[in-house]
């Protein structure tokens, strides 16, 4: 297994460098790369390392969701949070309600099949979307106006929302027992509990932090492993309580900014260097998972719903931009942002079918979701990746004012610790 890790990462490197040097988000090549070694292609991956590719993929999206709340300033919020709520909510209800109503008529599914579908393939994807709007954060492009910021959030926040209806619709399917009230009411439920506690957990790491004066190295590994815990906690509690976990991972990080901007910023950089080898362990686990002959098995009709779907999405999240202080090229650069997806596609795409089975149902339906979930991520994570990188570089605009005097005395005085 560790060869095999081994292997990836080299090649990881040179393929992120040689991307980068086409001008193309190396993150595009990495998810070829776990697509060609992958079981369903070249097959090169030691089976070993693809069994805990689940655990080494939540450790990479802890890592940048760390980084996400230490680049989640107070100030910026206060000015986009109500646009964050709508941008979490109506694209992906758009998205999901077209993809419902094409879904008989394009794929054959029944209406419920259909909106159990539009509930997989609506979700945009945090692994692709949050590196590069911290990149765009780093570098102080459309800071001015908090866009990177508010795309950061809103993208997270989505992911919640799908995740807990695609949970009602697959157990009133499957003739579970399902309290859709409990369920939807979850939703505000998990986010805010998952705010207070990663709050309060990140507070009280502020005050030991500074107290005993732990090497950066030692904080971020106590902020992994307690954000590991986190995610366990979320398991254990599902089935009575809901939990976003990592909502309150974003959250530690956010109140230590808040309360020591250098000791973040000297945290964030720590994550900084476990980042480079995270991010291609996720991009290349992501694209092992992808299943080229189950994607192709979707067809015409499968790309065809794939693009109405995301067509109905522009529309819906240009909607919530208008009013906003945003011009034109600012809208289109968040609705592109919003197009890509893998995370939640390749976690719960085969999970419709694995319901259906478990149900003793026909698993035609199933077979059909999972080739659509496949395919959205062919088609939309690389190209979205590319196009966001493309158009935020032209489109955001570095903020007039210097806002990067933490981080910048980091990187001044990193050299004398390890």
């Amino acid at each position: 297994m560790i060869v095999s890790l081994a292997e990836l990462l080299i090649l990881g490197l040179i393929v992120d460098w040689a991307f980068r040097k086409l001008t193309v988000p190396g993150l595009v090549g990495m998810l070829f790369l776990g697509v060609l070694f992958g079981p369903y292609a070249l097959g090169l991956v030691n089976p070993e390392l693809l069994a805990v590719s689940g655990d080494y993929r939540l450790i990479a999206l802890i890592v940048i969701l760390l980084r996400a709340g230490f680049e989640l300033s107070k100030d910026t919020l206060n000015r986009v949070g109500g646009r964050v709520l709508v941008l979490a909510v109506i694209p992906a209800v758009v998205e999901g309600a077209a993809i419902m109503a094409l879904g008989p008529s394009l794929l054959g599914l029944s209406l419920m099949e259909s909106a159990i579908l539009g509930s997989v393939i609506a979700a945009v994807s945090p692994a692709v979307v949050v590196p590069l709007m911290i990149r765009f954060m780093e570098q102080g492009k459309g800071a001015e106006k908090g866009i990177p910021t508010m795309v950061l959030a809103a993208s997270s926040l989505d992911d919640v929302f799908v995740i807990v209806v695609y949970s009602v619709l697959i157990g009133i399917y499957t003739g579970a027992s399902v309290n859709i009230a409990w369920q939807l009411a979850g939703i505000p439920l998990s986010i805010i509990l998952a705010i207070i506690v990663g709050l309060v957990i990140g507070l009280v790491l502020f005050k030991v932090f500074r107290k005993f004066n732990p090497r950066a190295t030692k904080r971020v590994l106590v902020m992994l492993g307690l954000s590991v815990l986190l995610v366990r906690a979320e398991q254990m509690m599902q089935s009575w309580v809901p939990f976003a976990a990592l909502l309150a991972v974003m959250a530690m990080g956010f109140i230590i900014l808040e309360k020591d901007e250098h000791m973040a910023h000297e945290i964030s950089a720590k994550l900084g260097k476990i980042w480079v080898f995270a991010e291609i362990v996720l991009f290349t686990m992501v694209g092992a998972q992808v299943n080229i002959e189950v994607a192709l098995e979707a067809g015409l009709a499968g790309a065809l719903i794939i693009g109405l779907g995301l067509i109905a999405r522009s529309i819906g999240t240009y909607g919530c931009l208008l009013g906003s202080e945003l011009n034109g090229a600012e809208r289109w650069f968040v609705v592109i942002a919003y197009l890509p997806k893998a995370t939640v596609q390749a976690a719960i795409g085969g999970a419709p079918l694995a319901a259906m089975v478990l149900a003793g149902m026909g698993t035609e339906a199933g077979e059909i979701i999972l080739a659509v979930a496949v395919l959205s991520i062919v088609l939309t994570a690389p190209l979205g990746a590319w196009a966001i990188s493309l158009t935020g570089d032209r489109v955001l605009q570095v903020a007039p004012v210097e806002i990067h005097d933490a981080r910048d005395a980091v990187k001044e005085s990193e050299g004398g610790e390890t």
